[in-house]
């Protein structure tokens, strides 16, 4: 059985006032019986990993280099991620790959580094307005699938977030049966690249507008392993709700 994820994405939201709110998350689940993930802002991430030691909390990277280390002014290496207490890290979110560019190689030389450090990849993917529209989400989703993940890749080391960009912060969300086409397709592509073992293993989360109001319905739906969550991660009020749903979903 896949152990099921709740993480939550701080975006540039965060100063250390904000490491109350983490530890509150930290304490509403203290026997948490699905994996709990938070990636607050690098300048947060020591003091995080701090704040929640030896709580059910973990704490990731919002973005890595391919590179270890190098003549890279203002990018940080998955090593230095690793070294502050990072245990996983995001790889292409749909704002990294619109406002830097990114695209599926630079993503998977990102994964390759993260995990060459030890860390999990969360690899995001997920199509745009106009490519749902155009009914192009399947063909979008299973190339940005296959150009972003590396070859040869340990299950339990990669998750695959899919997060159509058109609902991301913007209170849509996929129907549950638009979700579950995409999650089941997901699953069926990377069984039939890296065969069943490995692709079982591999946690699929959702991500888009998930609030403690939908978030039941959501976990509900087939091959959906968790979420990765964006505003609703910023408070304990909001973020909880969200983790005790994903438990109930878990059995």
């Amino acid at each position: 059985m896949r152990r099921k994820l709740a993480a939550g994405n701080w975006k540039m939201n965060g100063t250390g006032e904000a490491l109350t709110a983490l530890e509150a998350i930290a304490g509403a689940h203290p026997a948490a019986t699905v994996d709990l993930l938070i990636c607050p802002p690098a300048t947060l991430l020591y003091r995080a990993a701090q704040a929640v030691s030896g709580s059910r909390v973990r704490i990731g990277g919002q973005d890595c280099h391919a590179a270890n280390a190098g003549a890279h002014t203002g990018d940080i290496g998955a090593s230095m991620l690793a070294d502050a207490g990072a245990s996983a890290v995001i790889l292409g979110h749909s704002e990294r790959r619109a406002d830097h560019g990114e695209t599926d190689a630079q993503v998977c030389d990102k994964a390759r580094a993260a995990l060459e450090a030890g860390l999990i990849a969360i690899i995001c993917i997920g199509e745009t307005l106009a490519q749902r529209e155009a009914g192009q989400t399947l063909d979008v989703v299973c190339a940005q699938l296959a150009g972003s993940v590396p070859d040869g890749i340990d299950g339990t080391q990669v998750v695959i977030a899919y997060e159509p960009v058109w609902a991301i912060g913007t209170g849509l969300v996929p129907t549950l049966d638009q979700i579950a086409e995409v999650h089941d397709t997901l699953r069926q592509q990377l069984i039939g690249r890296f065969g069943s073992e490995t692709a079982e293993a591999i946690r699929l989360l959702y991500g888009g507008s998930v609030k403690p109001g939908n978030a039941a319905e959501i976990f509900a739906v087939s091959n959906v392993d968790g979420a990765l969550v964006g505003g609703a991660s910023l408070t304990a009020a909001d973020f909880s709700p969200i983790v005790t749903a994903l438990e109930q979903a878990a059995g």
